[in-house]
């Protein structure tokens, strides 16, 4: 076969051709070789991410452990704290308690001692005779008062001047 001239250049256009497609592929397949170290990078950062995640997520729920301790904790010792005032309270209620119904018995026995001792004493005076006579010397009279007449002619000044009235 013989080579014409067209034909070389048709040959020579194809194997440029050929080459810049063989570039291209080089270029294609470096590209998705960035492309994949791209991804493999990402991919490793979402999980550093999703790893500090973890731990912050940890981290949070070991500081609220803590602290609800903490809180529960003082909650406790406020309890404790109330529950001693409470009984202090209640000790001085009970004492107070205490020396009330002693001064209630004492009183008791005193008002007891005392209609015992009234009772004696009547006891006594109706078994006693009665030996007074009624003399009239004895028997005094009531005095009497004598109303004071207003008879709307003397005035009020002259009857409190005569002494009448005070």
């Amino acid at each position: 076969m013989l080579w014409t001239r067209a034909m070389e250049e048709k040959f020579q256009m194809l194997l440029t051709m050929m080459k810049e497609m063989k570039t291209g592929q080089e270029e294609m397949r470096s590209g998705q070789e960035e492309m994949r170290s791209g991804q493999e990078e990402m991919q490793s950062g979402q999980e550093r991410l999703e790893q500090e995640m973890r731990s912050g997520q940890q981290e949070k729920r070991s500081g609220q452990e803590e602290l609800k301790n903490q809180i529960q904790a003082h909650v406790e010792s406020q309890v404790d704290e109330i529950k001693i005032r409470v009984d202090g309270c209640i000790g001085k209620i009970e004492e107070e308690v205490q020396c009330v119904k002693g001064k209630i018995d004492k009183v008791e026995r005193e008002v007891q001692e005392k209609i015992a001792s009234l009772e004696r004493r009547i006891s006594e005076l109706e078994d006693r005779p009665n030996n007074f006579q009624t003399s009239p010397e004895l028997m005094y009279a009531r005095p009497t008062v004598k109303p004071l007449a207003f008879n709307r002619q003397t005035s009020w000044t002259a009857l409190q001047m005569d002494g009448r009235i005070l």
